[in-house]
Protein backbone atom coordinates (compact mmCIF):
# COMPACT_ATOMS: atom_id res chain seq x y z
CA UNK A 1 0.00 0.00 0.00
CA UNK A 2 3.22 2.25 0.23
CA UNK A 3 3.42 2.69 -3.37
CA UNK A 4 1.58 5.30 -5.61
CA UNK A 5 0.59 4.85 -8.84
CA UNK A 6 2.34 7.59 -11.25
CA UNK A 7 5.53 7.90 -9.26
CA UNK A 8 9.33 8.93 -10.83
CA UNK A 9 10.54 6.28 -9.62
CA UNK A 10 11.82 3.42 -12.12
CA UNK A 11 11.95 5.61 -14.82
CA UNK A 12 15.15 6.62 -16.62
CA UNK A 13 15.72 10.13 -17.62
CA UNK A 14 18.80 10.62 -18.87
CA UNK A 15 21.74 8.52 -20.47
CA UNK A 16 24.59 7.47 -18.93
CA UNK A 17 27.46 8.22 -20.65
CA UNK A 18 30.20 6.29 -18.27
CA UNK A 19 30.37 3.48 -20.23
CA UNK A 20 30.58 5.25 -23.38
CA UNK A 21 33.76 7.29 -22.23
CA UNK A 22 35.45 3.80 -20.52
CA UNK A 23 35.11 2.66 -24.19
CA UNK A 24 36.77 5.21 -25.88
CA UNK A 25 39.63 5.65 -22.99
CA UNK A 26 40.64 1.75 -24.13
CA UNK A 27 40.18 2.39 -27.65
CA UNK A 28 42.17 5.70 -27.10
CA UNK A 29 45.22 3.47 -25.00
CA UNK A 30 45.17 0.93 -27.55
CA UNK A 31 45.84 2.90 -30.20
CA UNK A 32 48.71 4.53 -28.45
CA UNK A 33 50.18 1.43 -27.73
CA UNK A 34 49.65 -0.07 -31.36
CA UNK A 35 50.86 3.17 -33.61
CA UNK A 36 54.75 3.19 -32.73
CA UNK A 37 54.38 -0.29 -34.27
CA UNK A 38 53.00 0.74 -37.48
CA UNK A 39 56.40 2.67 -38.37
CA UNK A 40 57.65 1.58 -41.60
CA UNK A 41 60.58 -0.48 -41.39
CA UNK A 42 64.43 0.64 -42.12
CA UNK A 43 65.45 -0.87 -45.91
CA UNK A 44 67.05 0.49 -48.86
CA UNK A 45 64.13 2.20 -51.75
CA UNK A 46 64.46 3.81 -54.31
CA UNK A 47 61.80 6.78 -54.31
CA UNK A 48 60.08 7.72 -57.47
CA UNK A 49 60.45 11.43 -58.99
CA UNK A 50 57.98 13.67 -57.04
CA UNK A 51 54.95 15.21 -58.70
CA UNK A 52 55.58 19.03 -57.39
CA UNK A 53 53.95 22.37 -57.30
CA UNK A 54 55.97 24.74 -59.45
CA UNK A 55 58.03 27.25 -57.25
CA UNK A 56 56.92 31.06 -57.15
CA UNK A 57 58.79 33.31 -59.03
CA UNK A 58 60.37 35.01 -56.64
CA UNK A 59 63.80 35.97 -55.70
CA UNK A 60 64.89 32.60 -54.10
CA UNK A 61 68.05 31.61 -52.53
CA UNK A 62 69.49 28.37 -54.06
CA UNK A 63 72.46 26.49 -52.30
CA UNK A 64 73.45 23.21 -55.29
CA UNK A 65 75.35 20.35 -53.99
CA UNK A 66 77.37 18.33 -57.16
CA UNK A 67 78.08 14.30 -56.62
CA UNK A 68 81.89 15.18 -56.56
CA UNK A 69 81.13 17.53 -53.60
CA UNK A 70 81.40 21.11 -54.94
CA UNK A 71 79.07 23.71 -53.26
CA UNK A 72 77.36 26.26 -54.88
CA UNK A 73 74.98 29.34 -53.89
CA UNK A 74 73.08 30.73 -56.46
CA UNK A 75 75.40 30.68 -59.12
CA UNK A 76 79.07 31.25 -57.08
CA UNK A 77 80.77 28.32 -56.85
CA UNK A 78 82.06 28.11 -53.46
CA UNK A 79 83.22 25.48 -50.87
CA UNK A 80 80.93 25.00 -48.09
CA UNK A 81 82.28 27.53 -45.65
CA UNK A 82 81.40 30.18 -48.35
CA UNK A 83 78.06 28.85 -48.42
CA UNK A 84 77.58 29.07 -44.89
CA UNK A 85 79.18 32.34 -44.81
CA UNK A 86 77.06 33.52 -47.50
CA UNK A 87 73.78 32.50 -46.53
CA UNK A 88 74.06 34.32 -43.25
CA UNK A 89 74.60 37.48 -45.15
CA UNK A 90 71.96 37.40 -47.11
CA UNK A 91 69.64 36.53 -44.69
CA UNK A 92 69.78 38.96 -42.84
CA UNK A 93 69.61 41.52 -45.70
CA UNK A 94 66.12 39.55 -46.20
CA UNK A 95 64.55 37.21 -43.96
CA UNK A 96 61.11 36.75 -46.10
CA UNK A 97 63.75 34.66 -48.93
CA UNK A 98 63.20 30.72 -49.53
CA UNK A 99 66.18 28.53 -49.68
CA UNK A 100 66.23 26.28 -52.10
CA UNK A 101 68.15 23.13 -51.94
CA UNK A 102 69.72 21.45 -55.59
CA UNK A 103 71.53 18.12 -54.57
CA UNK A 104 72.53 16.04 -57.29
CA UNK A 105 70.79 12.56 -56.60
CA UNK A 106 74.78 10.82 -56.31
CA UNK A 107 75.46 13.52 -53.65
CA UNK A 108 76.29 11.97 -50.40
CA UNK A 109 72.56 12.35 -48.32
CA UNK A 110 75.08 14.45 -45.45
CA UNK A 111 75.77 17.18 -47.68
CA UNK A 112 72.13 17.78 -48.32
CA UNK A 113 71.16 17.24 -44.37
CA UNK A 114 74.31 20.20 -43.86
CA UNK A 115 72.84 22.50 -45.96
CA UNK A 116 69.38 21.72 -44.81
CA UNK A 117 70.46 22.19 -41.17
CA UNK A 118 72.42 25.63 -42.05
CA UNK A 119 69.15 27.19 -43.74
CA UNK A 120 67.66 25.80 -39.83
CA UNK A 121 69.85 27.42 -38.27
CA UNK A 122 69.56 30.61 -40.22
CA UNK A 123 66.00 30.45 -39.53
CA UNK A 124 64.79 30.32 -43.33
CA UNK A 125 62.17 28.53 -44.96
CA UNK A 126 64.08 25.71 -47.39
CA UNK A 127 62.99 22.86 -49.38
CA UNK A 128 64.58 20.29 -51.34
CA UNK A 129 64.72 20.39 -55.08
CA UNK A 130 63.47 17.43 -57.03
CA UNK A 131 62.45 16.64 -61.13
CA UNK A 132 59.65 17.27 -62.20
CA UNK A 133 57.79 13.87 -62.42
CA UNK A 134 56.39 13.68 -66.51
Amino acid sequence: MGMQSGGDEGEINGINVTPLVDVCLVLVIIFMVTAPMMVHPNMDLTLPKASTKEAEEKENITISISSKGEWAINQDIVGKEGVAEQLLVMIKKNKDKYIVIRADKDAPWGAAEEAMSMAKKVGAKYALATEQKR
